[in-house]
């Protein structure tokens, strides 16, 4: 005599096959967010970088006064006009989501903030003096440095 299984058997075999899957898809959430926030860091070392080159290629000098956030990150005769940054500010807004970016600077400091996908009360902040911090809050758009 051939024995299946049982109606109960399948049905506890289903429960811990969909715990199992919502633990995972559990932490693939957490682990995509940590990766648009490691996104949104590598993307402000890359401002770090063509920020020092735009400053040396341009009489010393970041441009004119701006400040703004997400489009306005882009202002006309300051290192966001320049093209490699404008593409690093897109990727550091396409990583963040909906989140907010800060862009200041002066004719010789700038700063870049962009709020964090894995937290979205903290802020990753780079300022030309190399200063890279987690912050608590959004920096304002007049800060030229990280606070």
């Amino acid at each position: 005599m051939k024995r299946g299984f049982t109606l109960i058997e399948l049905l506890v075999v289903i429960a811990i096959i969909g715990i199992l899957s919502s633990v995972v898809l559990a932490s693939l959430n957490t682990a995509r967010s940590k990766g648009n926030d490691a996104a949104i860091k590598a993307n402000t070392d890359s401002v770090a970088s063509q920020a020092a080159l735009y400053y040396s290629e341009n009489s010393n000098s970041y441009g004119v006064a701006n400040t703004g956030a997400g489009a306005s990150c882009s202002a006309a005769d300051t290192l966001f006009a320049n093209t490699t940054i404008g593409n690093a500010i897109a990727a550091i807004d396409t990583a963040n989501g909906a989140g907010t970016i800060v862009c200041t600077s002066t004719s010789d400091t700038y700063m870049v903030a962009s709020q964090l996908i894995s937290d979205n009360t903290k802020y990753w902040c780079l300022d030309s003096t190399g200063q890279k911090a987690e912050l608590s809050a959004a920096p304002a758009n007049t800060d030229t440095a990280c606070p």
